[in-house]
Formats: structure tokens, C-alpha cells, sequence
């Protein structure tokens, strides 16, 4: 083909196609809030486990690593007792047909956490759930005496013996060390602990990586490929930026059980950045064609101490010499290809939302902490009041976006409503790449600003935040505003209760889905209708 002819072709392409066809399917982290993700990939679906306020665990089930809809509780704590509390990191397998949840819980004191095993009553993830009791975590398997302290436990298959590995404390003071055992079944331990290494080798393995500190092991994962069977863990402290991973190698041939065949790699395998940090608790998938290999963790929201936490998902290589690179956290923001062999679903033209279920629903993507949403009395809530652990709750613009909308020219209404705050709710139109943060996607917003008494149209590039235009309308909480949107091409025309007040051209984004947004504000919205204009 003739140059001038390509460059033609090439032109007429990016004049004519949409961005997304251009640039391929991407996404932006972070994917969710939260933290210890765990995801397992089952027939051609993905499930991922949480705690659910930490007296429970959901699950959020999708065909794509990186799309999630809402969480479903799928078990519940009990009121009272010794795992009514405190649930920690939970896991979630199918073996032999049932599925176990693996977690770590308390009567409501840190010093008395346990692993607990439960086990589906059939083949449905969504339960309902059988006590299979708490696994035995000391070292008198005879006489089951003195269970100790354990949390982060998962099991695995190693040459036809199931093993359980977990962290936890050697009597009753607060140390962690990485332990292992073997299993006679998924929901009993069958020998005494053995304890894998010690916790401070180097220094990168210390709380804050003072020397004055203890070492700190946790969150193992195991990692098998070309018959090598590898551990991943986390060291420091998960309340710290200096959090990250460490890596155990089982010697060819060797003996899970005996510490002696493990050996101990002297720098971390994945760490910190100056944009991300505090990495770690992380487990591992494949996409749906197995090319693949991805790594999903937790980084912190600041560098304060505590535990605010998102979760990152990326893929990672191996090298010549069989050992995983993980490379270095990508950045908030950053774009990525979708995992390979991500089946295409048909793009919905337009969709109807009332709202009036319990659930948001799969095919709608929350981006926010999980206790500032909620569908209740007919109404999404967005930014609504949590009274209960305010220190671990943070606000990021909090918004969703449907997963399978797309169109050029659009058409998009909603009605709010004002609950408590004074800045911004409104609808995002042409929107792609939506992620957890303020200003976390690439589109358009428009939106009342209940305490300045406007309507503002902008649009944000991921990062930033910047206005186009605004007008001055009345405001007041407890009143339902009908806000309407429609984009042809470079114009934009933004109505408030029918009467248009914005019209402006800008031709930055030409395509992408829609949704709600909040800022800094509880507001509920009882319906959003969108229609392709194309």
C-alpha cells in the first residue's frame, strides 16, 4: 500500500472512530476500595470476597477482573461469640464441588482471632453457609489445646497433599510469623504447625524498617508455575507506606514442612513508589484465556498511619530464569489494556434505572468506600452518613458508572435530591475509565452545587478537575431536582426542572458511558434514563 494512502486511511480513522476503538479497551486503577482482596476464577467468572463491615463477607461476582457491580452478603456473623467480629481476610475456594470461605475471626479482641472454615451447602458461591468450626492453629494436635492466634490463612494442593499456611503467633504476645500445616480435609488440620522462617532476616522485613522494630510476616499467597512452588507474603506493617511483599522458594523436591527447604529471597518483589504505596496482601488470577498472569493487592489511601486502603490490579511476567516480575505499583490513574480474552458485550443504546431494588445491580460500577452507597426507600445514595469507624472511611467523589453503555451523541436525566452537605451531585456523560478518587475518570460532569447556588458543567481528565461554564439557579436541601443533559456532537446543553441553562461546545471527549456523581455530599437519586442520539 502506497504511504499517502495509508496516512489517508489513518487520518479518516481517527477522524471517524471513537476513541475507545483507537486507543483498545483500557481501564485505570484503583479498581475498588477495600482491602486483602482475594479473586478466584471460576468457569469463565471471577469472584472476589471482602469483609463486610468486618461481621460478615460479600462477594461480587463479574466476567471481567477489572469491572466489578455490587457486593452481596453472602455470610453473616452471628450477634454473639467467638467469631462474631472482627472478620478479616476472608478467601473464598471451590473444592470438590462446595465452596469454603477461609477467615479470620474474633469475639471482638484482636488477642482471640482464629481461622474459621465455611462451607457451602451446594455448588452456589451465594451460599447459604455450614460452620465447619475453627481450624486448629497450635502446636497439640492430640488434645487441640492452646489454639493460637491466626489470621490470613488459605490453603493449597502441593504433589497431592493439601496444606494450610496462615499467619500467626507463637504463645500469646503479638508476633508474626508465617506457619504452615498439613490437612486431612479442606476444614481439618492433621499435624502440628511448623513455623517457615523468621520475620526479621533484613531490614526491609521490620515495622517502618527501623531496626528498633519487630519483624512483621503475613498474608501468604502461594504462587506455582513449571512445577516451582513459591510464597508470597507481606512484610512491615499494613498500617505503614512501608508494607510490601517478600518471597519464600520451596527447594526442588523439597518438604513444605520442613523450613529448612524453603528458601528466602534477600530484597522485597514488589514495594512501594512515591505514588503508590504501602502494597501488599495480595493474591493472584488469570484472565479468561489464561495468557495471563495478574497481581491484585491493596495500596494506602495517604501516608498516614491507619488503614484506608484501595485495591490495584495488574499483570505481571516471568523471567528467563522462572521467577515472577512484578514490576513496580502502578499509579493511580495510569492506563491499562484489559486482561486478554475479555469476551465483548453487546453496548447497551439506552437503559432505564428506577432504582427501586435493594441492590444497585452487576451491570452498574461503584467507585467509593462500600459505606457511602447504599439503595434504600427507592433511592441510590451516594456520600451518605456513616456514624460507625469515621477513621476508616474516606471520601473520593463518590460515583457510579454502568459498565456496558456507550454512545457518541447522548441523552442523560436524573432527579436528586439534597440529603446533608453543601457541594456537588449531578450526572457524568461521555465518561470512560472510571476508577476510585476524586476526579478519578476521563469525561464530562455536570452538577448542582448546593452551597454556592450553581450549575456547573466540567469535564476531568482522571486527575484533574476543570469548569467550563456555570450558572446561578436557587437551592435547598429535601427538594427533587430534575437535571437533563444532552450532547450532539461538540454541543452540550445542560437543563435544570425543563429549562435550559447551559449551552456550550467543547470537543474533548466524543464517546462513552454516563452515571451519578457526588462530591463531598450525600444526595439520592431516584432514576437515571439514557439514550444514544447517534
Amino acid at each position: 500500500m502506497r504511504p499517502r494512502i495509508l496516512a489517508l486511511i489513518l487520518t479518516l480513522a481517527a477522524v471517524l472512530l471513537p476513541p475507545a476503538v483507537l486507543q483498545g479497551e483500557k481501564f485505570a486503577n484503583p479498581i475498588l476500595e477495600g482491602a486483602d482482596p482475594w479473586v478466584v476464577h471460576h468457569e469463565g467468572t471471577y469472584y472476589l470476597v471482602q469483609s463486610e463491615r468486618q461481621v460478615g463477607v460479600s462477594l461480587r461476582m463479574s466476567d471481567c477482573l477489572t469491572r466489578w457491580g455490587d457486593r452481596q452478603v453472602i455470610w453473616r456473623a452471628p450477634a454473639e461469640g467467638m467469631y462474631s467480629r472482627e472478620v478479616w481476610a476472608p478467601k473464598i475456594y471451590f473444592i470438590d464441588g462446595r465452596w469454603y470461605i477461609y477467615t479470620a475471626a474474633s469475639d471482638g479482641q484482636n488477642k482471640n482471632h482464629l481461622m474459621w472454615v465455611f462451607q457451602s451447602e451446594s455448588d452456589d458461591p451465594l451460599g447459604p453457609y455450614v460452620n465447619k468450626g475453627a481450624l486448629y492453629t497450635g502446636d497439640h494436635i492430640e488434645t487441640q489445646e492452646h489454639n493460637r492466634w491466626a489470621i490470613d490463612g488459605n490453603t493449597f494442593v502441593h504433589e497431592g497433599e493439601r496444606y494450610f499456611v496462615w499467619s500467626g503467633w507463637p504463645g500469646t504476645e503479638d508476633v508474626q510469623f508465617l506457619y504452615i500445616a498439613r490437612m486431612s480435609n479442606p476444614w481439618t488440620i492433621a499435624t502440628n504447625r511448623v513455623k517457615l522462617c523468621h520475620n526479621a532476616d533484613y531490614l526491609w522485613e521490620r515495622v517502618a524498617e527501623s531496626p528498633d522494630e519487630r519483624g512483621l510476616h503475613e498474608g501468604p499467597q502461594m504462587l506455582k508455575r513449571d512445577g516451582r512452588l513459591l510464597l508470597i507474603y507481606s512484610a512491615s506493617a499494613s498500617w505503614l507506606p512501608t508494607y510490601k511483599l517478600g518471597m519464600l522458594e520451596l527447594a526442588a523436591g523439597g518438604d513444605p514442612m520442613n523450613p529448612d527447604d524453603w528458601f528466602k529471597h534477600p530484597e522485597p518483589v514488589f514495594q512501594s513508589t512515591e505514588e503508590t504505596f504501602g502494597v501488599g496482601h495480595n493474591c493472584f488470577t488469570t484472565p479468561r484465556d489464561g495468557s495471563e498472569d495478574w497481581i491484585v493487592y491493596h495500596a494506602k489511601v495517604d501516608r498516614a498511619p491507619g488503614w484506608r486502603r484501595m485495591i490495584f490490579a495488574q499483570p505481571f511476567r516471568w523471567t528467563d530464569d522462572g521467577l515472577p516480575d512484578f514490576g513496580r505499583p502502578v499509579a493511580a490513574g495510569e492506563l491499562l489494556p484489559l486482561p486478554s480474552g475479555q469476551p465483548q458485550r453487546p453496548r447497551k443504546q439506552a437503559l432505564e434505572e428506577s432504582f427501586a431494588g435493594a441492590r444497585l445491580g452487576s451491570r452498574w460500577g461503584y467507585y467509593g468506600h462500600h459505606r457511602l452507597m447504599a439503595v434504600r426507600d427507592g433511592r441510590l445514595h451516594l456520600g451518605r452518613s456513616e456514624a460507625r469507624d469515621p477513621a476508616y472511611i474516606f471520601r473520593t467523589g463518590e460515583k457510579v458508572v454502568h459498565h456496558d453503555f456507550a454512545a457518541d451523541d447522548v441523552e442523560v436525566r436524573t432527579r436528586l435530591r439534597f440529603v446533608a452537605g453543601q457541594r456537588d451531585a449531578g450526572v457524568l456523560f461521555r465518561v470512560q475509565y472510571p476508577a476510585v478518587g476524586y476526579d478519578a475518570q476521563h469525561g464530562y460532569y455536570a452538577g448542582l452545587v448546593l452551597g454556592t447556588d450553581l450549575l456547573v458543567l466540567g469535564k476531568t481528565d482522571g486527575t484533574n478537575w476543570q469548569e467550563l461554564v456555570r450558572a446561578h439557579t436557587p437551592l435547598g436541601l429535601d427538594q427533587d431536582y430534575e437535571l437533563a443533559v444532552r450532547a450532539e456532537g461538540p454541543r452540550i446543553q445542560v437543563s435544570l426542572d425543563g429549562k435550559m441553562l447551559i449551552e456550550h461546545d467543547d470537543a474533548t471527549y466524543r464517546r462513552g458511558s454516563v452515571g451519578v456523581r457526588v462530591v463531598d455530599t450525600h444526595a439520592a437519586f431516584d432514576r437515571i434514563t439514557a439514550r444514544s442520539l447517534d
